[in-house]
């Protein structure tokens, strides 16, 4: 197992999980240097409308490029200063401080939008020959991709005068309302829960932990506690989802996009028919869903109820051991390692400069995150719960920050935010090592390779099977969402209607189930951001299969197509570089058919 470092404070930091330092951002939010950044930008950006604005069409292909330079460079600087509150705020959602500080920061960002988005603008309304002059320039090579982006957008472009409402509305808006829900889902307290150990539990974080507990009574117990919550405010829930529904309606309207759905796959680089497949794929093998509670409920000799989904297969006197976390962190590294020194070496640097939070707090943002800084680094932000579940979440948002490590390397501003399908590939390629690094080190330990084992299945289920629901969720939100409003009891029954066609007679929806809905955070802020799990989860098995079958040449394509960063059309970059094509339903098939695999060895050993 790889040794972090010999250095006693760094041994002693990692002792429980770790609280993550910005200071390389700011001091704090009395850091004079934070109000002067501000200015200065504000003052940059004011100077380069007044350079510039009204004069792109007259610019030629070499003062583009310039152009292009220095709203990168302004770009970076507004990333700092967004950053810094946002991930205070995360970490500690009632910090009314940082709140405030995120809100002046927001509403000074969006001023500044406002005075550079005539850029594009006037790019987008460039005539043909004078576009296409553009992209043959060699000096703009770098920025070919994100010109036909920004072509691409023609179609749905508004005036400077619109535009610069939509990004001022924005702000008391559909911001302000998913806003709200974090502020009010910080706030909330839930039912402690103690264990038969008589350890007590009360945060997001540890109750979601215990429905990996061995006592049908705990998770029950767990499960409930959250969902009561959810329920006591399932009419607010209801209320802001629908007021963001709708406002993406009448922004559609205003673009001239036929559903938020076109509108998102625009922003995606995802043609309709590969997000239609993928929906379909899925939905046609429910069968595996279904066929892995079934062998589950006959292991457990129970049926299994929402609340069971990620009960242990063993009985209580044959749990796993805790996982704690500088073991975790070592553990991590070591898989990395086999796979390349480097990019454990760089994942290593997460751990020793403080790039991480784990730390479970009250009023935390739930779930996990890696945010980039472009011109510094990712911070990740995580509830360690000394189990396998967190380390493998560990592992998971690490792949993201060694992704944004490696187009750091490579890319400028503009290509530095890789489509949604490729952003989500090295986390679960991270995830794949780390279970490949476990079962061979779980030797004859048959425990262990048989949660392991079951843990991949029902990760893969997830990732497959119940990212894909949300998304047919979404589907029903915003069609219905077109007649006019909807409340709450119309998203609870068909998120209950949904559920009960993926679990079939194998799993016991309960009631509280209902409201679960309304913990997904990705249907408030980035619709039809869930099925990029579902592609990304199959293009990252078609990738690791291909790495189990070449070994270590597989290596320099991966960590070119990691460095591509934004920089190319997602689906050329996945062929070119690793030899995957999403388009071919064959890649889809091959990823169910893994998880068909999986069954079957699971089925042999009962």
């Amino acid at each position: 197992m790889v040794q972090l470092s010999s250095n006693a404070e760094i041994a002693a930091q990692l002792a429980s999980p770790q609280e993550w330092n910005l200071s390389d951002l700011y001091q704090g939010f009395d850091d004079p240097q934070f109000a002067q950044d501000l200015e200065a930008l504000q003052q940059a950006a004011a100077q380069f409308r007044d350079a510039y604005r009204g004069k792109v069409k007259q610019f030629t292909p070499a003062q583009i490029a310039n152009c292009f330079q220095r709203l990168e460079e302004l770009a970076e600087k507004s990333g700092y200063l967004y950053a810094f509150p946002s991930l205070i705020f995360s970490a500690d959602t009632r910090n009314t401080e940082a709140k405030q500080f995120l809100d002046k920061v927001m509403d000074a960002l969006t001023t500044i939008e406002n005075q550079l988005l005539f850029f594009d603008l006037e790019l987008q309304s460039l005539d043909a020959p004078s576009f296409e002059q553009l992209q043959a320039f060699s000096g703009l090579d770098n920025y070919r991709h994100y010109l036909s982006r920004i072509a691409k957008y023609r179609p749905h472009k508004l005036s400077e005068e619109v535009e610069q409402t939509r990004n001022q509305d924005s702000l008391t808006g559909r911001q302000a309302f998913i806003q709200l829900r974090s502020v009010h889902l910080g706030e909330q307290e839930y039912e402690p829960v103690t264990t038969p150990d008589n350890k007590t539990s009360s945060t997001e974080a540890e109750l979601g932990a215990l429905l990996f507990h061995p006592y049908n009574g705990v998770r029950l117990a767990a499960y409930r506690s959250i969902r009561k919550v959810m329920q006591q405010h399932n009419s607010l829930y209801g209320y802001i989802l629908n007021t963001v529904a709708q406002d993406h309606r009448i922004e559609n309207q205003m673009r001239g996009y036929g559903s938020t759905l076109q509108k998102q796959l625009l922003a995606d680089e995802v043609a309709e028919p590969v997000f239609r497949a993928i929906m379909d794929g899925t939905h046609a093998r429910f069968d595996l869903f279904q066929r892995y509670y079934r062998l589950k409920s006959q292991a457990l000799g129970q049926p299994i109820r929402t609340c069971d989904l990620y009960a242990p297969w063993t009985a209580e006197d044959e749990q796993l051991a805790p996982i704690h976390y500088k073991t975790g962190v070592e553990t991590l590294l070591a898989a990395l390692e086999q796979f390349d020194p480097n990019y454990a070496h760089r994942a290593e640097e997460f751990f020793l400069r403080n790039w991480v939070d784990a730390k479970v707090r009250p009023g935390k943002r739930g779930g996990a995150f890696c945010a980039y800084t472009y011109g510094k680094h990712s911070y990740l932000l995580l509830s360690y719960t000394n189990d396998y579940n967190s380390l493998f979440t560990l592992a998971h948002e690490m792949g993201h920050g060694l992704h944004f490590a490696w187009i750091g390397d490579r890319q400028s501003y503009f290509n530095s935010n890789p489509p949604m399908v490729l952003a989500e590939i090295a986390s679960t390629f991270n995830e794949l090592l780390l279970l490949d690094y476990l079962l061979k080190q779980a030797g004859d330990d048959d425990l262990l390779r048989k949660a392991l084992i079951t843990r991949q299945l029902e990760d893969q289920l997830n990732l497959l099977f119940r990212q894909s629901t949300i998304s047919r969720l979404e589907l029903a939100i915003h069609d219905r969402a077109l007649q006019g409003s909807f409340d709450h009891q119309f998203v609870n029954d068909q998120w209950m209607q949904l559920y009960q066609t993926l679990c079939g007679d194998e799993v016991e929806v309960l009631p509280e189930h209902q409201y679960d809905w309304a913990r997904i955070g990705h249907i408030y802020f980035k619709p039809f951001y869930c099925y990029q799990y579902t592609a990304s989860n199959i293009v990252s098995l078609a990738c690791y299969q291909k790495y189990l079958e070449v070994g270590k040449d597989f290596i320099p394509g991966y960590l070119e197509l990691l460095a591509a960063g934004g920089s190319l059309d997602q689906i050329s970059a996945l062929r070119q570089y690793v030899d995957v094509d999403l388009e071919n339903p064959a890649t889809i098939q091959g990823a169910l058919s893994y998880v068909e695999g999986l069954l079957d060895q699971l089925q042999a050993t009962l």
